[in-house]
């Protein structure tokens, strides 16, 4: 009697992958609702596959932690890179880091796991973390190249700030909104907006009152202003002007 082999032709490699990720999705949802204690029987009960399913692909539940943590950072990896594709980058950027602030308070469990320093398998976690280090460099450079960012900002700052907002995130326990004091800490990666004097015209208007260099002139007859020789530049080309302008804004006021 002949014995015919099990197929192994590209029908069965793609249940094989079809299978791999539905594990995949169930552990990730069963370490975020229930920590890395729960056994690999909950995660093939819940990807609706056999346990030999789940060690077939993972034969040990560090092999299976490692694979959905790479391929979380690997999803945030894509996101990162698709943002450098947006209309607007800047706002992209915020997007991506409001994002991330949001939904990586439910990889709690994982996330301690792989920080903790007890022999954790990191080879597959290493590759991953370069490529995402890569993605958020350039999204981080081009939304400061667009004057949306800080250019004073790295990506060291960056991580350690939204490792922070993670934290803030967590305490709030909110899953659907981001928690105002993290809101509140990503607009300080903003680029600041420049700051311009104003005064009152002599109907009460505001406009600029930002000196043009290359022509300054008295801002209330237009006449030119002598130079003072030390201390600050004159303001204004007389008393009689400096008291106009003083009368104006007591006016106004």
């Amino acid at each position: 009697m002949t014995v015919v082999p099990q197929s192994s032709g590209p029908a069965a490699r793609a249940d094989a992958r079809r299978n791999r990720a539905l594990v995949l999705a169930a552990a990730q949802r069963a370490f975020a609702d229930h920590g890395t204690s729960v056994s690999l029987a909950e995660i093939a009960r819940r990807a609706g596959v056999g346990a030999g399913t789940v060690y077939r692909h993972f034969p040990t539940k560090t092999d299976l932690l490692e694979a959905v943590m790479q391929q979380r950072i690997e999803q945030m990896t894509a996101r990162a890179t698709a943002c450098l594709n947006a209309p607007d980058v800047g706002a992209a950027f915020f997007a991506f880091c409001a994002e991330v602030v949001l939904t990586s308070p439910r990889s709690r469990a994982v996330c301690d796991l792989i920080t903790a320093d007890d022999g954790w398998p990191r080879t597959l976690m290493r590759g991953a973390g370069d490529r995402f280090h890569r993605a958020l460099h350039s999204l981080l450079t081009e939304a400061q190249r667009c004057a949306a960012a800080r250019p004073d900002v790295t990506v060291a700052d960056l991580s350690a700030l939204i490792t922070g907002c993670v934290a803030i995130q967590r305490v709030s326990g909110s899953e659907t909104e981001l928690a105002n004091a993290a809101r509140i800490a990503l607009d300080a990666l903003r680029s600041p907006a420049p700051v311009t004097v104003t005064k009152l015209d002599a109907n009460h208007s505001i406009h600029n009152e930002t000196r043009n260099e290359s022509n300054p002139g008295c801002p209330i007859c237009g006449s030119p202003l002598r130079p003072t020789g030390t201390g600050r530049p004159a303001r204004y080309c007389s008393a009689a002007c400096r008291q106009k302008a003083h009368r104006r804004r007591r006016r106004a006021a």
